[in-house]
């Protein structure tokens, strides 16, 4: 050390010199260290500001940019490794929470095995992810499909992507469905568009009837109404008017018919906003095909349910629209 002292002082002789002589020698050192500590303090500064300074944690997303993929399962405990596993793979997922509403609780075996999944995807995507994704079952006592915008608690984001355990959206259609959500918290965003149509026209003291259209309605007549929450996204503040103040007699519709607890969620969301929710065309992916909409009978039941909700709201909230949003970066033809 002395050695090096000794060098600097060679080094820096010759100007401290110039200023002893060009004025009082405590003034000039004085301003010199100022200027030496000005220097160093900006260096400082812009290392920090360009992130020179590698050894500091990435600062995690802000939960307004990430979301909760919330899965309703029934019974197919396969469909539901691959949809979680699926999941842990995209950027945007804050955490991961499963809808159980079987008899019995889920098996600590089925428990441990998806929360291992999820650590291991963590572990894996750590370069990836600026944070670590969470895991949980929300077990309900009774089987009923309300339980599927029950209110969650422990909730870290604003938007909740509701979706099947047979469905799988990829991921890059899955973030660029949340940035189209972002620029529209309000409505409801997802790719399975639905249409009611009036079915006959009545006299002012009587009540239009409509009918359910489904998939071929819309592709035909390039309308819908609805967004089904097998894949959607839907903000939280919809799952507190869904379960405590949305009409019981529809609570208790849904229970009883165990069907339709979608379109009482779109009913409530138009009823809200006064508009339409925002379609995304995307290719899904089904892994199983023995839901509800398989049974016999299915369009028939979901009219019955459109008919019932507007005599309960009193008037048709639905509307409609013709607005399809594509990426347009992996589109060939506009």
């Amino acid at each position: 050390m002395k050695g090096t002292r000794d060098r600097l002082w060679v080094r820096w002789r010759p100007t401290l010199l110039v200023l002893c002589q060009a004025g009082p020698c405590r003034v000039k050192l004085l301003s010199l260290f100022c200027i030496v500590s000005v220097v160093i303090l900006a260096i400082s500064r812009a290392a920090s500001i360009m992130g020179w300074r590698h050894h500091l944690d990435s600062p995690q997303l802000p939960s307004r940019h990430q979301y909760t993929v919330l899965i309703n399962t029934w019974r197919r405990n396969d469909l539901l490794k691959k949809s979680v596993a699926h999941y842990t793979q995209c950027n945007g997922v804050n955490a991961i929470r499963v809808v159980w509403s079987e008899p019995e609780p889920p098996s600590n075996s089925l428990h441990l095995e998806l929360v291992q999944s999820v650590e291991a995807s963590n572990l894996h995507n750590n370069n990836r992810h600026n944070h670590k994704i969470s895991f949980q079952f929300d077990t309900h006592e009774t089987d009923d499909l309300n339980n599927r915008f029950k209110p969650l608690n422990g909730l870290h984001t604003d938007a909740i992507f509701s979706i099947d355990d047979d469905v799988v959206v990829p991921c890059a259609l899955l973030e660029f469905s949340f940035g189209i959500w972002l620029s529209a918290p309000d409505s409801m965003v997802g790719f399975v568009p639905r249409m009611h149509w009036v079915q006959s026209m009545k006299h002012a003291v009587e009540q239009e009837k409509y009918t359910y259209g489904g998939w071929w309605s819309v592709w035909w007549m390039g309308s819908y109404s609805m967004i089904l929450s097998k894949a959607a996204f839907i903000h939280h503040k919809y799952f507190e008017l869904y379960t405590h103040q949305m009409p019981a007699s529809i609570h208790q519709y849904v229970r009883e018919a165990r069907n339709c607890e979608d379109i009482a969620m779109s009913f409530l969301v138009a009823n809200a906003t006064s508009a339409p929710p925002l379609w995304v065309k995307g290719r899904l992916f089904e892994i199983g095909s023995t839901g509800i909409s398989s049974l016999q009978g299915h369009s028939e039941h979901r009219t019955q349910c459109v008919n019932h909700f507007v005599s309960v709201y009193g008037y048709m909230p639905l509307v409609a629209s013709h607005v399809k949003v594509v990426d347009a970066q992996h589109q060939w033809l506009w």
